[in-house]
């Protein structure tokens, strides 16, 4: 006797799917089936089908990846709860960029890791206690203390917890790394190439200077916070991109926005998009201390960079398949048949929209991505977009 049983768990049918990996762009349906694409294509049968979702006017794409994220919640000041980001941000994948180190990841991975439908991957801080001193009025820097950069300490916690982390970070500046300058950045690589990961660089304020970081860095490496306002700006006083960048993206080191509470400027996102100097990765750098503005989310920023000249189905690949290829996570980031039940569904809403970047100066918007919902692994994630005032 046949089965009747329908051989799907959801059809999303008629939306405009946009997968960069595989170069699509066009209308169609995708089944999922115990948390795997079971088909892609036009016109499958709804009726093969559990639940149907009708996609018809959104955007389907595959699941997004934010980055660089602070997520070890009430462990850390900064910390914020995944879950609600994720669930306004259509989020499907989030990575913890060094809120902790050595001394405290278990704490990550048992307490916050453990316990969320999410997909989430981190960063190991070179500094043993991660980031431990941020707020608003005070910032002690993790690696401006010497006895805290432990090479091995950084290299144990990776080993021991490879099914989570994909690199490690440091964090560069006056308030961060201090007098140490790159010493922090060296310990960092030294880390990375014993475990074969790459590094994810956070530049602040000098020292170092933006071209001294860049030196360093491998081909593979992230240089976060790219578009961050001077000083240690991308671009000259004249508007033109530095040749440090230039140099460096020819050799392979990538380049994500990190938005955060400091580390966007309009001008210089706007004077590098205009001099063809696109980011390779869009995150928000979402934390306690931006997560109600400037950055709010993934999908703010990315309609913040849609705004200074990002065109839509290259933001969609810098928060897909470009993060999933830095993470060295070929399986993320894109649509394909057997691979994992990731996907967002957003709409883009024309509707005036204030966007401020950390400097306070202010640019107004013609539209925005706002959420549909998600699946994770094939896990229905219900959205909540955040309400923004209309202008």
């Amino acid at each position: 006797m046949v089965s009747s049983k329908p051989k799907w768990d959801v059809l999303i049918a008629g939306g405009r799917v946009i997968d960069p990996k595989n170069a699509v762009d066009t209308q169609l349906d995708i089944a999922l089936s115990e948390g795997s694409i079971a088909s892609v294509g036009a016109g499958l049968s709804r009726s093969n089908a559990d639940a149907v979702i009708e996609a018809d006017g959104m955007l389907v794409v595959p699941g997004l990846i934010d980055l660089h994220t602070h997520i070890y919640h009430k462990a850390t000041a900064y910390g914020v709860d995944p879950e609600p980001i994720a669930r306004r941000s259509g989020v499907v994948t989030m990575v913890d960029a060094g809120s902790a180190g050595a001394g405290n990841f278990a704490g990550l991975r048992d307490f916050i890791f453990a316990r969320s439908p999410l997909r989430l991957l981190a960063y190991v801080n070179i500094s043993y206690p991660g980031i431990f001193a941020f707020d608003r009025d005070f910032v002690v820097g993790e690696a401006a203390v010497r006895e805290l950069l432990s090479v091995d300490h950084c290299v144990a916690a990776v080993e021991e917890n490879s099914d989570l982390v994909v690199g490690v970070k440091v964090r560069l500046g006056a308030n961060t790394s201090g007098d140490l300058g790159l010493l922090a950045l060296d310990r960092a690589i030294e880390a990375a190439e014993r475990v074969g990961l790459p590094v994810m660089a956070h530049i602040g304020k000098p020292p170092p200077t933006y071209a001294e970081i860049l030196a360093r860095l491998r081909p593979g490496d992230i240089l976060t916070h790219c578009f961050r306002p001077a000083p240690n700006a991308p671009v000259d006083a004249a508007g033109d991109v530095l040749p440090a960048l230039i140099e460096a993206r020819a050799r392979g080191v990538l380049f994500d926005i990190g938005h955060g509470m400091g580390a966007f400027g309009f001008e210089s996102a706007e004077s590098a998009i205009s001099h063809g100097f696109l980011p390779d990765i869009i995150s928000s750098d979402v934390h306690a201390l931006c997560v109600d503005g400037p950055a709010f989310d993934l999908l703010h920023t990315m309609s913040k960079l849609m705004h200074c000249g990002v065109a839509l189905a290259d933001a969609i690949a810098m928060a897909t398949h470009h993060p999933a290829t830095a993470m060295g996570r070929p399986d993320l980031g894109h649509i394909t048949i057997g691979g994992p039940a990731d996907l967002t569904l957003l709409k883009l809403v024309d509707a005036p929209l204030r966007f401020v970047d950390v400097l306070g100066q202010e640019r107004i918007g013609s539209s925005r991505l706002s959420p549909c919902g998600a699946f994770a692994a094939g896990q229905y994630i219900e959205s909540e977009p955040r309400d923004f005032e209309s202008l």
